[in-house]
């Protein structure tokens, strides 16, 4: 079964029904199904939610939780090995990418997963990674 790293950028087309929004839930009943497996880094859904809560609230905030938590997608802890926050440190380091997004790049480098973004800002680790699915804007 193939694993798939999803960026904020995707959940949050998702969840505000974006362009990307078609392709994303096709992957969600793709992983509901089976066909592949999802995974969101932990600082990935933090900034899901302060996203969120900025521009709304806090309860909307709890609302969109609740409904990610109902998905398909494994929510993956920083570990106290500290080996995804070292690779994450060494892409923000090495890159302009923004912290948050040195974790989901992390990730899916240290799980050899496909990244799920839209967000050009990983081009710069592309190389670095199985491979990106880019999802439309």
């Amino acid at each position: 079964m193939a694993t798939r790293v999803l960026d904020s950028w995707a959940l949050m087309a998702y969840l505000e029904d974006e362009p990307a929004a078609e392709e994303v839930e096709r992957m969600l009943v793709q992983a509901e199904s089976g066909k592949h497996k999802l995974l969101l880094c932990a600082v990935n859904w933090g900034e899901i939610y302060y996203a969120i809560m900025r521009v709304t609230s806090q309860d909307t905030a709890e609302e969109k939780m609740r409904e990610i938590a109902g998905m398909a997608i494994e929510v993956m802890p920083v570990s106290e090995d500290l080996h995804l926050v070292r690779q994450a440190a060494i892409y923000k380091a090495r890159h302009k990418l923004a912290y948050a997004d040195c974790f989901a790049a992390a990730l899916a480098h240290i799980r050899k997963a496909e990244l799920v973004t839209g967000d050009e800002e990983f081009k710069a680790v592309e190389k670095d990674l199985k491979g990106i699915l880019w999802l439309h804007r």
